[in-house]
C-alpha cells in the first residue's frame, strides 16, 4: 500500500508574489512603463523593461525607437529604472538605405562622465555613393565627435541628446561639409552601469 502524501496547507505561488509599478528614469520623464511581479523585491533588480520612445515622449514619429531600461531601485510597490540602451527598428533602418548610396557605420566605445560604459553605433546614410577615402573621413568625424561628447557628459545628457535628435543633427552638420548626406542616426546603444547603480 502506497504511503500517504503528507497533507498541509500549500501556499499558491502567485499569492505569495507582489505586483510592482515600474517607471522610467527621471531624465526620460519618470513615465510609467508597466507592472511586474516578484515574491521578493531583490529579485526585481536588473530586470529589463522595454518601451517605444513614442510612448515616453508622446511623439508618434519616435515609434521606431525601442528604449531599454533595467530596474535598479525598489521603494514600496514602485520600481525605478536606469537606461541601458536603445535600438532603431531594423525595418526603419532598411528604409533609409537607397541604391547608389553608401551606408557608413561606426562603433564608438566610451565611459561617460558619471562612469557608465557605453557602446554607441552611429550610422551615416549618404545621398550619393562615397568613395573609400570619403567613408574613412566620415567615420573618423562620427567617431571623434561621439567619443568627445560622450566622455565629457553624464549618461543622462547623452541619452537626452539621442532622444531629442540634437546629437544626430550636430553630426549631420559636420559630415555634410564633406559629402552629401541624407541622414545620420545613433542607431543603437548599449550601457553597462557602474556597480553602485547596477
Amino acid at each position: 500500500m502506497a504511503a500517504k502524501k503528507p497533507t498541509g496547507r500549500r501556499v499558491d505561488g502567485w499569492k505569495a508574489k507582489s505586483w510592482y509599478k515600474v517607471y522610467s528614469p527621471d531624465n526620460v520623464g519618470k513615465v510609467y512603463l508597466g507592472d511586474t511581479v516578484a515574491d521578493d523585491p531583490s529579485k526585481l533588480m536588473g530586470r529589463v523593461m522595454q518601451a517605444p520612445l513614442s510612448e515616453l515622449v508622446n511623439d508618434y514619429t519616435k515609434q521606431n525607437v525601442k528604449m531599454k531600461f533595467a530596474i535598479t531601485n525598489v521603494a514600496g510597490d514602485a520600481a525605478y529604472t536606469s537606461f541601458i540602451g536603445h535600438e532603431l527598428a531594423r525595418d526603419f533602418i532598411r528604409s533609409l538605405v537607397k541604391r547608389r548610396t553608401s551606408r557608413i557605420d561606426c562603433v564608438v566605445n566610451f565611459v561617460s562622465k558619471d562612469g557608465c560604459k557605453v557602446r554607441a553605433t552611429v550610422t551615416c546614410f549618404t545621398l550619393t555613393r562615397a568613395d573609400q577615402s570619403q567613408q574613412h573621413e566620415i567615420r573618423k568625424i562620427l567617431t571623434d565627435d561621439v567619443l568627445t561628447f560622450g566622455k565629457e557628459n553624464e549618461l543622462g545628457v547623452f541619452v537626452n541628446n539621442i532622444i531629442n535628435g540634437d546629437l544626430a543633427k550636430e553630426l549631420f552638420k559636420k559630415v555634410k561639409e564633406l559629402h552629401p548626406v541624407r541622414r545620420v542616426e545613433v542607431i543603437k546603444t548599449k550601457v553597462e552601469l557602474p556597480k553602485s547603480s547596477a
